[in-house]
């Protein structure tokens, strides 16, 4: 097992503890239409992909909707990272007359908000949701789409791996252009990358099938490689610690699950308790205390920020991370 801790509030704990378990039949039920028997309101989960971050997401909404005590039957179903089966999903969603949509991740709140403008729309694991076409304003969304943003502590990841790594003069932005949500993250990445006095490249994909070479490229021209939450990446993140392993390249990380995967280490928010956020936005809407277009999209508390730190990897580069501690 990979030697990972976690430090929440300087308590430092092993990644093992904190691992979370499959959801349980995610991505294999079929939706019969609006409440289905021996239900009251019937939820579409339109997931983009399967990695930590997003089953964390999962996981937390799914435990939010079981606390309320609302009789709701969970229809869930994954993309698998193809943005036409997101559609036909949300399509589906839409033709069954659910209740409300949980989308997951932008292209997946994307979908949906593309196949109605009815059906209340809750979405986590999205950046930014202006920015996304997805409301008019974070703070009055004037939708049927509301939600929970994992708008990263990119500023402060960028400071954390300077004073971790001194040397580093030229880092590697790597991140999948199809992304909206990684191009907001990449814009404040090189806006604080200025203000540090560093040089940065692109290092850019459209799909998973260019990590490796495009990771693998990156060698010896950087001096470490920092990520977002970018979903194509966070997929392939145990592919791209690999490289970067053998080639002694540092991987700073956008979230927890990637760095868990193959970085070196992060400064992230806890994706269960985002999931939890957006799953209580959701019980109000089907209570019907509050509508979409009248909820601010929500952003955890920087007190909820978790620092993590992949010691496995560290060691592999004979980096020290002690300075994390402090």
């Amino acid at each position: 097992m990979k030697d990972i801790t976690i430090s929440r509030r300087s308590l430092l704990v092993s990644a093992g503890l904190l691992a979370l378990a499959p959801l349980a039949g995610c991505g294999g039920n079929s939706g019969s239409g609006s409440a289905a028997a021996g239900s009251d309101y019937t939820i579409g989960v339109l997931q983009l992909t399967e990695h930590s971050a997003l089953d964390a997401a999962n996981d937390g909404f799914v435990k939010a909707i079981k606390k309320s005590g609302l009789k709701v039957k969970i229809d869930q179903k994954n993309a698998q990272n193809d943005q036409s089966t997101c559609k036909s999903i949300a399509d589906k969603f839409v033709g069954d007359n659910v209740d409300l949509i949980y989308a997951i991740a932008t292209p997946a709140a994307q979908a949906a908000a593309g196949a109605t403008a009815d059906i209340p729309i809750v979405g986590c694991a999205i950046t930014d949701y202006a920015a996304s076409g997805l409301v008019q304003d974070n703070d009055k969304p004037g939708t049927n789409v509301t939600g929970a943003s994992d708008l990263t502590p990119v500023a402060e990841q960028l400071e954390m791996m300077q004073k971790v790594l001194p040397d580093v003069k030229k880092v590697g932005l790597l991140y999948c252009t199809a992304e909206s949500n990684s191009d907001v993250q990449i814009k404040a990445a090189k806006k604080e990358l200025g203000k540090l006095g560093l040089e940065y490249t692109d290092f850019t994909v459209s799909s998973s099938n260019e990590i490796q070479s495009v990771v693998e490229s990156a060698v010896g021209k950087v001096d470490a490689l920092y990520s977002p939450t970018d979903n194509t990446i966070a997929a392939g993140a145990s592919q791209v610690g690999q490289i970067c392993k053998e080639n002694k390249l540092p991987f700073v990380t956008g979230e927890e699950g990637m760095c868990m995967a193959g970085g070196l280490f992060t400064l992230s928010i806890n994706y269960e308790d985002l999931g939890y956020a957006a799953g209580e936005m959701a019980v109000k809407i089907l209570k019907g205390e509050a509508k979409p277009e009248d909820m601010p999209i929500k952003h955890l508390s920087s007190k909820d920020l978790v620092v993590v730190k992949n010691d496995e990897m560290a060691e592999a580069l004979g980096i020290d991370l002690s300075a994390l501690d402090e």
